[in-house]
């Protein structure tokens, strides 16, 4: 059984879905991962990623954020 540890909650304004951010380690060692829970109404997506494509996935949301103009 993996150790959980909480990391981030965001509430969406538009469309009001839930992220959570996780990080799971391993009682036996190991790389540590990080579980995306995304809550849509009674709809659930969890996925978890290594720390190299957290890194790209972040870097890539970044690029993106930074081209867009403040409304």
């Amino acid at each position: 059984m993996p150790i959980v540890t909480p990391l981030e909650k965001l509430t969406i304004p538009i469309g009001g879905q839930v992220i959570e951010l996780q990080q799971l380690d391993h009682e036996s060692g190991g790389m540590s991962l990080l579980r995306t829970r995304i809550r849509e109404k009674s709809r659930f997506t969890v996925f978890e990623i290594d720390p190299i494509s957290a890194r790209q996935w972040g870097e890539a949301l970044l690029r993106w954020a930074n081209t867009q103009e403040p409304k």
